[in-house]
């Protein structure tokens, strides 16, 4: 079978090295794209047999723009291609599941994009592991979107014009959102895809990863939110309303009811009791599948999240209004090869 994987990262340390090997392991051709590392990351991926492509720093990363590059060189190595395996770096394909997933693409000739089960290697290490985790158990069949790990179809890919560049975060619904719209399907299979390394141990860093998915749905919002596709309405919404809506209702009924009657200014605070509801809700829908523990974790996420999503939702508004772009968000730090 004609395929090839395009691996995208930045600093991205041992992880790259398992990264690459399980790719060669599965592929004849395989293109790393490099956004600027400053360790020993390309020339380890040159060692290992990666043919790479450095992205010219001069120009905005995003990792849009570096898997478009990496199916370009891709193409131009070997133009009989069929497949493409997109990995990020951080990620370690299973054995087994390249030819999984190319055998579904071959059986179904409407299938753009096939995706499987991208399990947290260390999802015991830390909350925020384990929150990673549970969000990537999502249902199979055929589904609306894939992530940053996924087998896609070259025609296809051809077909949409790739990634939108200039999308920086949520890269993968919005093309998904194109290729459906010309008639293609996403398809994800109960089978083992990726191990990831999130490799995330503090509140900052799940603040960050919540604030750039904010900005991912208000950006996905923007540009295919209005009918019939309707692509992040729901999630938009729902941030405005839990993120921004009861904060600002409370405080205008704080100041009202001070004003005009000072024994009810508790009246004002009762919005307050959605939160807790909200939990409860998420809370007992999600036990049956993921236990009440994991359940009360996941739910504590959605609630809090749509704080730090709020201002994602806000950040890319007010770049848009202003005319200035937003840069990559980024919540992982750095871990590096050595020279």
């Amino acid at each position: 079978m004609r395929i090839g994987v395009v691996a995208i990262g930045r600093n991205e340390g041992e992880r790259l090295i398992s990264c690459l090997a399980s790719a060669r392991a599965g592929a004849r051709t395989v293109v790393y794209v490099d956004s600027g590392s400053t360790d020993a990351s390309v020339k380890v991926a040159r060692e290992l047999g990666a043919n790479v492509v450095e992205l010219d720093m001069s120009i905005p990363f995003t990792a849009a723009r570096a898997r478009n590059a990496g199916f370009e060189r891709l193409l131009s190595l070997d133009s009989s291609i069929e497949f493409v395996q997109f990995v990020d770096g951080d990620c370690e394909i299973v054995q087994g599941w390249i030819e999984r997933a190319a055998a579904e693409l071959i059986a179904k000739p409407q299938a753009a994009v096939v995706c499987g089960r991208r399990r947290e290697r260390f999802p015991g290490t830390s909350r925020y592991n384990r929150l990673c985790d549970i969000e990537w158990n999502t249902p199979v069949g055929t589904v609306k979107a894939c992530g940053g790990d996924a087998m896609i179809r070259v025609s296809a890919f051809r077909d949409v014009g790739g990634y939108d560049a200039s999308v920086i975060a949520g890269e993968e619904p919005e093309m998904c959102v194109r290729l459906r719209a010309a008639g293609w399907t996403i398809e994800r299979i109960d089978a083992e895809m990726t191990l990831h390394d999130a490799a995330m141990f503090h509140f900052a860093q799940w603040w960050k990863r919540s604030l750039r998915a904010g900005h991912a749905y208000a950006e996905g919002f923007a540009m295919h939110g209005a009918p019939p596709e309707r692509h992040r309405a729901k999630e938009h919404r729902s941030i405005l309303f839990w993120g921004l809506g009861i904060p600002l209702i409370v405080i205008v009924a704080q100041l009202i009811l001070s004003m005009t009657h000072p024994r009810l200014t508790w009246v004002g605070v009762l919005p307050l009791l959605g939160y807790p509801l909200l939990y409860a809700r998420i809370t007992m829908r999600r036990t049956r599948d993921l236990g009440l523990r994991d359940a009360s974790l996941y739910a504590s996420s959605v609630v809090i999240g749509k704080f730090p999503q709020m201002l994602g939702v806000l950040k890319y508004w007010s770049g848009r209004w202003s005319g200035k772009k937003s840069s990559v968000i980024e919540y992982k730090q750095p871990v590096t090869l050595a020279k």
